[in-house]
């Protein structure tokens, strides 16, 4: 009877062994045949499930730092007296509410609708999310600093900058666990050390910012409304978080409002017109022309690309009608015509780039059509601009004219 017990014993431990050794092997060919799909799609991996950050150009998301000296000087309440703090204090609090704690929770259907998108589809759609993941955790690193550094300075413009950097930590957080639906994912630690950063002066930040943020609530809004009303489209369930996502965005947006509410200089001369149209006509031109070789991607969620685009560009500019001092006219016959002759340049600079052709004549090949983009751009920033915002002078005295 023992012996039988023994040899029982001894075959469930050989089974046990055999088992745990098929369930390692099954794992291996899981990574085997996950690096052979990232391979396929032409990604490079820095380890096993960790893409590599695509190259950076002028067109890919940047990392910001800025003057945060001058930073502390802006949100100082002793240096500037105008600041309202009873609406930054109700600003606090709806941050404070946190109303997407509990939004951002996943579910079985990613996983499985990242399995059925397969080929070029699935490449463009790892494309997009790096794109986008990128993007939130950029302003997840700058709110955190500003938050670290304005704590003494002004603690409830610190705290908003914090919970702000919370929000977009969630947001890069959902997007990274999404690339890893499709084996892949950033190494967002290394690209914190690693990448580059970009100085831009405090108001500029707040100009780049709160158009980024506003532009970042129509897309996401126009896309969400688009595949709610076509259900057939929608390929993969994040973007049905989009409604209560693209919040996050619009409330960030409107706190830069309340702070170039407070600084008049930053609105009410033909300076701030200038800078104003500057970084509109940077923020449309990026998207539309990154968006356009990218086409793929919106056509398989059944959009038109300049279509969206046009959209997008057209009520953003109506948002940012409310409070910057000029901006493009947007819905001038002409502005699109001049976009879409950008892509049909900006398509010959990649073709260039793509070609089997020695660096050197690249460049010169490339030079003439780069000449034309920038003289294009020229084109459209001298067009005639729509002077509007917020702010009304008399008599030097700045008032609101909601």
């Amino acid at each position: 009877m023992a012996a039988t017990m023994m040899k029982a014993n001894n075959q469930l431990a050989r089974a046990s062994v055999q088992g745990r050794a098929a369930r390692v092997c099954a794992r291996r060919a899981v990574v085997v045949r996950a690096a052979a799909a990232s391979d396929d799609l032409g990604f490079k991996t820095m380890r096993n499930g960790i893409k590599e950050a695509s190259a950076e150009s002028l067109l890919t998301p940047r990392f910001y730092t800025t003057d945060f000296d001058e930073m502390e000087q802006l949100f100082s309440q002793q240096i500037n007296p105008n600041l309202d703090m009873a609406e930054l204090e109700a600003m606090c609090t709806e941050f404070k509410n946190d109303y997407n704690q509990r939004h951002f929770v996943r579910n079985e259907t990613f996983k499985k609708a990242a399995e059925g998108i397969t080929g070029e589809t699935r490449k463009i759609f790892i494309e997009f999310l790096e794109r986008s993941c990128t993007a939130e955790f950029s302003g997840f690193l700058l709110y955190k600093e500003l938050g670290r550094r304005l704590k003494s300075t002004n603690p409830v413009v610190a705290e908003i900058f914090t919970l702000m950097s919370r929000d977009e930590a969630r947001h890069a957080g959902f997007l990274n666990k999404a690339m890893s639906d499709f084996n892949l994912a950033l190494d967002l630690g290394f690209l914190t050390k690693n990448r580059k950063y970009t100085f831009f002066k405090p108001k500029f930040i707040i100009y780049a910012t709160y158009l980024s943020e506003k532009i970042g609530y129509w897309r996401y809004i126009s896309i969400y409304r688009h595949l709610q009303r076509n259900p057939d489209n929608q390929l993969y369930p994040l973007f049905e978080y989009f409604e209560n996502w693209c919040q996050d965005e619009n409330r960030h947006g409107d706190f830069f409002t309340a702070i170039l509410k407070v600084r008049p200089e930053f609105v009410n001369d033909w300076v701030a017109k200038l800078w104003s149209r500057f970084f509109c006509l940077s923020v449309y031109i990026t998207m539309y022309l990154n968006d356009h070789q990218r086409s793929a991607f919106y056509e398989s969620l059944g959009l038109n690309t300049t279509q969206f685009n046009q959209h997008v560009i057209i009520e953003t500019n109506k948002t940012t009608e409310r409070i910057f001092p000029a901006v493009p006219d947007v819905e001038h016959p002409e502005f699109f015509t001049k976009m879409d002759e950008l892509v049909k340049l900006n398509n010959k600079v990649i073709e260039i780039g793509n070609s089997d052709m020695p660096a050197p004549l690249k460049a010169l090949a490339r030079a003439p059509y780069v000449e034309r983009m920038i003289a294009g751009i020229f084109q459209i920033f001298i067009m005639k601009p729509i002077d509007c915002g917020s702010f009304d002078l008399e008599a030097n005295q700045t008032q609101l004219s909601y």
